[in-house]
């Protein structure tokens, strides 16, 4: 059956058992100049390292060592290596049509902030009003054209009327905003994705440098460093544990795609690396004891029409993680129901509210989760439950009650 997000367990099974818990991933800053008196006499590199959650706030970090160290002006090229990764071709409009929309990035060997644009919104007193919008990270050469106006109301789902379109002008591209939202809402944030991650990456690159006060007399552009270049500074990421926690809890799709990606470069003979993690994911299961008849893995994600995997199998993949060294890791990245994360809504007035690490699966016809709970009696249990019709997203309530049912005792015998 199709799984939805709950895809991201085998993702997440699958990079602790080969990448391992404490994994990261490096950023490096290089150069094949001399600097003298301030001035870098050469091209400057930032090499990715294919790290998932490189954010805008470290990368100004690494820009501002340079300063430290005394780089005010590049006489050459800024360029940005994303070489990492050897990945397919990404339409982001192919998954639902909007490719906007920040949960259909695809990965990249330098992905910077998640290729993602955000969008502090703060309604107006007054109905018909602008809504008052600050961005984040600054981005080189994209103008932000907001028509986003106030609106009386309740609240509700406050992001269903708005939407985001890019436009060619002569000044340059356009984000345009539309749609309105309700005062009552108060401030909010959204985000967009309104470059694929390479033009992303250049164009906060070139905000950030000239932010720090650094000069350049070439461009910021995308290329590869060459292999004499010399290493000035690094950023190492957080540990594949903390990496594997920020995806499961708010179900990252651009960082699911960056693990199965990371894992596919442990073959680096493969025609590119999604391809070639989700074979090595598959060989992993396999050796785990875990059946895989019928499992087919597209992006490690769960956002596909096509990723497949049985329930038993699943449930098999949850006792074997119980037994491996990184169990806490691994159960601790889910979202604990009622409590946080994507489940944070889920058994909120129940008596089992907080017994449950589950994850949760949704699009169109599917509803899914996965996960274990720990009943009254202290025991635990790995369940799953999939739900594939074109009214899954009435299965809620049936899949939170059994999540009460099995916190009850009732299943007697503990499995």
């Amino acid at each position: 059956m199709n799984p939805a997000s709950v895809m991201k367990l085998v993702t997440a099974f699958a990079a602790f058992g080969i990448l391992g818990p404490a994994h990261t991933w490096t950023t490096r800053v290089m150069t094949n100049g001399t600097l003298r008196e301030g001035v870098l006499d050469g091209d400057l590199y930032i090499v990715g390292g294919a790290d998932p959650v490189l954010s805008y706030e470290r990368v100004w970090k690494l820009l501002r060592q340079l300063r430290a160290i005394g780089i005010t002006v590049v006489r050459g090229d800024l360029i940005l290596d994303g070489s990492a990764l050897a990945l397919p071709d990404h339409d982001p409009s192919a998954f639902d049509g909007r490719g906007l929309r920040p949960y259909n990035s695809g990965p990249h060997g330098l992905l910077l902030h998640f290729n993602t644009l955000l969008l502090n919104l703060q309604p107006a007193r007054t109905a018909g009003a602008p809504v008052g919008v600050v961005s984040s990270p600054p981005i080189a050469g994209l103008r932000i054209d907001n028509r986003i106006v106030t609106e009386t109301g309740a609240c509700g789902v406050w992001h269903r009327n708005l939407d985001a379109r890019l436009e060619a002008t002569p000044a340059g591209t356009s984000l345009i905003l539309l749609g309105g939202l309700p005062a009552s809402c108060g401030e909010r944030t959204w985000s967009a994705a309104p470059l694929p991650p390479q033009a992303f990456a250049t164009a906060v690159v070139a905000a950030l440098w000239e932010e720090v006060g650094g000069q350049l007399t070439g461009s910021v552009r995308s290329g590869i460093a060459p292999a004499g270049a010399e290493a000035i500074t690094s950023d190492a990421s957080p540990a594949l544990a903390e990496v594997v926690r920020e995806m499961n809890k708010w179900s990252s799709n651009v960082i699911a795609r960056q693990l199965l990606a990371s894992i596919g470069r442990r073959s680096p003979a493969s025609p590119h690396m999604v391809a070639a993690g989700a074979n090595l994911t598959l060989a992993h299961l396999q050796q785990a004891g875990i059946d895989t008849h019928g499992l087919v893995i597209e992006n490690g994600a769960g956002l596909s029409r096509i990723e497949r995997i049985r329930a038993d199998s699943l449930g098999a993949m949850l006792l074997a993680a119980w037994q491996r060294p990184f169990m806490p890791e691994f159960i601790a990245a889910l979202p604990l129901a009622g409590i946080d994360g994507t489940a944070h809504r889920r058994l909120s007035g129940s008596p089992a509210r907080g017994q449950a690490h589950i994850k949760t699966g949704t699009i169109n016809q599917v509803r899914a989760i996965g996960g274990y709970v720990l009943d009254r009696n202290g025991r635990r249990h790995a369940v799953v439950m999939m739900v594939n019709d074109a009214r899954a997203h009435e299965s809620q309530t049936a899949q939170d009650a059994l999540l009460e049912w099995v916190w009850s005792g009732a299943t007697g015998n503990g499995r």
